[in-house]
């Protein structure tokens, strides 16, 4: 605890320590959490007979209460005897782009440039199908496993200058600016998993006891944090998260130096601040120079989350993000899974490259770069099979 005293027990962990963290990250960090709402929601349209018989594919429009409705895609396995155990992720580009139908109906906020397939940050038919190769959601419902997605911007642009009317808006704040500790836009995108989940609770076939959070990148910064403040998921999948998800603020000191290219190894605290304003809430921007003083650091993060399973996942040329360091950060989480769960990494040292650690709290290191791949998912489905498919219940 703050005042020095020792937790000892679960229950202890759980009452006090546990509520104690999620104050400070929400206060230093990432912003308010939003209150639970009850959010409008329809159906538009539903596909019985999707991925050549395979599946069902229902598009169905959730209102928060923001800009345009969100709009969450589901695609569940045809050939199942139970109801399926399922995976929520957020997309960068729109549900459009992770499959070959040109009836999935296409963003109509602010999208990346990246990702848009058209000029003028807005969606585009060059951009329908772009990521299904990173998705590889075939390869999901093949092996009985529901895949469940939404598009971030539709929740609060990827963009400051877009994204500050709207936190302000989720803030209730008539005010010009942000308060300190006010919602920034990671704990936005963390709040949509949590009300995108209430409506898969509502579909008899799936398994809302087994529903998987997971994420890329920024999103997988998302998919932790979703998990460590709604207790309903049954396990996280942050892939390559670095600062701000999985990997220590407290960089070592040999990663924070600038390099040739005039930029510190690993991604840092001021570094993310100055790149992404909006992620984080204002209070975090004064741990940009001393990250030492924050009462934290990202174990805490994945702690929260015990005694459910945490796969991260990883690059071997994805330095920026620290893989390492997320290492440390799993092994800094292990004594609260040994409280909690009885178990947690299982090993002192990264497993082989390509090899998954498939123990309760995880880790996978693949050759190449910052990206998602369909070998990804593999191994995350293999994780799945031991962790997901069981019931998770009080570490059992």
């Amino acid at each position: 605890m703050r005042d020095g005293t020792r937790i000892t027990t679960a229950d202890d962990w759980a009452k006090k320590r546990a509520p104690e963290l999620r104050a400070l990250f929400q206060h230093y960090m990432y912003g308010t959490q939003p209150p639970s709402i009850k959010a409008p929601t329809k159906l538009i349209r539903e596909d019985k007979a999707a991925l050549s018989g395979k599946a069902i594919l229902r598009e169905l429009h959730v209102d928060l209460g923001l800009a345009e409705p969100v709009h969450l895609m589901v695609v569940i396995p045809s050939a199942r005897t139970e109801p399926a155990p399922c995976f929520l992720g957020l997309n960068f580009s729109g549900n459009y782009a992770l499959l070959d139908d040109p009836q999935i109906e296409m963003p109509k906020g602010w999208v990346s440039e990246k990702y848009a397939g058209a000029p003028a940050n807005r969606a585009g038919e060059a951009g329908r199908g772009k990521q299904k190769d990173a998705w590889a959601i075939e390869q999901s419902i093949d092996r009985g496993y529901a895949v469940a997605t939404f598009f971030n911007s539709e929740v609060i642009p990827d963009q400051a200058e877009a994204a500050e009317p709207l936190l302000r808006k989720l803030a209730g704040t008539k005010a010009d600016q942000r308060g300190p500790a006010d919602t920034a836009t990671i704990m936005a995108w963390a709040w949509a998993f949590s009300r995108m989940l209430d409506v898969i609770e509502t579909m008899p076939e799936i398994d809302a006891k087994r529903v998987a959070t997971v994420g890329h990148s920024r999103n997988g910064k998302t998919a932790l944090l979703a998990v460590a403040f709604d207790p309903r998921f049954a396990m996280a999948v942050p892939s390559q998260a670095g600062c701000g998800g999985t990997a220590p603020n407290r960089v070592a000191p040999d990663l924070a130096k600038p390099g040739q290219n005039s930029r510190p190894t690993a991604e840092t605290v001021a570094v993310i601040n100055k790149s992404f304003p909006h992620w984080f809430c204002g209070n975090f921007k004064a741990f940009n120079e001393t990250p030492d003083r924050l009462p934290f650091d990202q174990h805490c993060l994945i702690a929260l989350c015990a005694p459910r399973p945490v796969l991260v996942s990883n690059a071997t040329e994805d330095l920026w993000a620290n893989p390492s360091g997320q290492f440390d950060m799993l092994k800094s989480a292990d004594p609260v899974y040994h409280l909690v769960a009885k178990d947690g990494i299982g090993a002192d040292s990264m497993p082989e490259i390509g090899k998954l650690l498939n123990s309760r709290l995880g880790y996978y290191i693949r050759p190449g770069k910052h990206s998602m791949t369909a070998e990804d998912w593999k191994v995350w489905l293999d994780y799945a099979d031991r962790w997901l498919r069981p019931v998770i219940n009080s570490g059992k």
